[in-house]
């Protein structure tokens, strides 16, 4: 059986580290985003009783798209630093993907 390999430590910081950074953003970026689109403020809790389906519903499909993306991007740009940083790829990543 083969043992799983730990990863480095540059690694789990610069994952930690994208990753915190990019939910503070996305955050604000859809706050701001909603508001301009709205002019109201998002909904703090989409499934209270007083926030209407379709407001819930928008604002579920915007955060939650808005969410994978900076995901995505924080993952890659880690990865990308990573690599950057030692010549090689993370643990657990390949060319391919």
């Amino acid at each position: 059986m083969a043992r799983k390999q730990k990863a480095p430590l540059t690694w789990k910081l610069l994952g930690t580290g994208t990753a915190t950074v990019s939910g503070i953003a996305v955050r604000k970026l859809t706050d701001a985003a909603w508001y301009a689109a709205r002019g109201t403020t998002p909904p703090k809790n989409p499934a209270a009783p007083g926030v209407s389906w379709p407001d819930a519903l928008a604002w579920a499909a915007f955060s939650g798209l808005a969410v994978a993306a900076g995901r995505l991007l924080a993952a890659r740009g880690a990865a990308t630093a990573y690599q950057q940083l030692t010549g090689k790829l993370p643990p657990g990543l390949n060319e391919a993907g």
